[in-house]
């Protein structure tokens, strides 16, 4: 019977073309985990997790500290009782999704080569080509259009743009982009919690009929009150980041009727087993969803884009946060062709591995 043997951890820290400005901080390295959970069969799986701290009160030093404890409790477990596995993690620690996140995603990847299948079709899913929009950060209206136009020349059909500091600047954010670019992309909003009810409503009230496809997390995570007031106020969609880590939290969002999207990351809802959760209670309740990512490499995207290929009621793709590293430490995965294109491997498992020349220079540490 296969069994856990040991599990190698990196610290995986990758250089960025620029910082990533928020409304609730910065980001200047992408400072991640790397797992690979090793079997008795020679098959490994291989997981990443991006610590976002300010989002999921997780970073690279907690995450190291926490994924050396988890190893230890599967040494010798069967890889292939997923659900076990990670309910073994949840008994011993509350909690600390991003971390738990990494270790899913390898135990997906190992289950999913001794089936001979890539994950999308472990999943139950099919095939599907994937057009990620991309980001645009905080800085100055004028920035931030010089920025669309680089994005539209490169043939975007969607920019997402960072807002959620006062209304009066996020507005002219706005309009200074959707006077740089064609009416007919879409502009997706995400404040990142930054605004309170009445600064949400004039900024929507304002920019709703700017073709403006959605809002993400406009106000406080723990405002779903404020979340259903904002939508029954604008026309623009709601769409909730920050208020949905767990299934739970799905729920209640749904119940309430308090948005219209979910957006689901990995790093939040602690891996693919926990998505689905999301994913099927958002489609239950005539919830559309959308996939996200923290500061993942295309490791971490490819599984992502693996789940929201096998999954129908996942129709926005961001899966853009490789494109802000200085460097690609990744072999095979997806492939971004046209710049937006994701097109999923076909090998088994995820299909996408760590240069080992890349991690040779990272921190590392064995639990056997």
């Amino acid at each position: 019977m296969i069994r856990i043997t040991h599990v190698e951890l990196y610290k995986l820290n990758i250089p960025m073309i620029a910082p990533m400005v928020i409304s609730i901080g910065t980001i200047s390295e992408a400072r991640n985990i790397c797992v690979r959970v090793h079997t008795s069969e020679g098959i490994y799986g291989v997981g990443e997790c991006a610590p976002f701290w300010m989002i999921v009160g997780e970073t690279q030093e907690t995450c190291w500290v926490v994924a050396q404890d988890f190893a230890k409790l599967l040494i010798g477990k069967n890889p292939l009782h997923i659900e076990e596995c990670l309910a073994e993690l949840d008994f011993y620690l509350a909690g600390n999704p991003t971390v738990k996140s990494a270790f899913d995603m390898a135990l997906y990847d190992i289950a999913s080569k001794v089936a001979k299948l890539p994950l999308y079709a472990f999943l139950g899913g099919s095939k599907r080509m994937l057009k990620t929009d991309e980001t645009i950060y905080i800085a100055t209206p004028d920035a931030m259009a010089a920025d669309a136009l680089k994005i539209k020349e490169r043939g975007a059909e969607a920019i997402k743009v960072k807002l959620g500091t006062d209304a009066k600047t996020d507005i002219a954010r706005v309009e200074a982009i959707r006077n740089a670019i064609d009416v007919h992309i879409p502009i997706r909003t995400d404040a990142n919690q930054g605004w309170d009810y009445s600064s949400a409503k004039q900024v929507l009230k304002t920019i709703e009929n700017w073709n403006v496809e959605y809002c993400e997390q406009p106000v406080k995570h723990w405002d779903h009150a404020g979340l259903k007031r904002l939508r029954g106020s604008v026309s623009v969609p709601i769409c909730a980041d920050e208020s949905v880590f767990t299934p739970a939290d799905a729920f209640k969002l749904a119940a309430a009727e308090a948005v219209d999207y979910f957006n689901i990351k990995f790093s939040k809802s602690g891996g693919v087993a926990n998505a689905l959760k999301i994913n099927a209670i958002a489609e239950a309740a005539g919830i559309r969803c959308m996939i996200g990512c923290m500061s993942e490499s295309r490791l971490a995207l490819t599984a992502n884009a693996h789940f929201a290929s096998a999954r129908r009621n996942v129709v926005f793709y961001d899966l853009d946060s490789a494109f802000e590293h200085a460097a690609d430490p990744v072999v095979g995965g997806a492939i971004y062709r046209n710049h937006y294109e994701v097109h999923l491997p076909e090998t088994p498992g995820i299909g996408a591995d760590f240069d080992d020349s890349f991690l040779k220079n990272m921190e590392k540490t064995t639990v056997r």
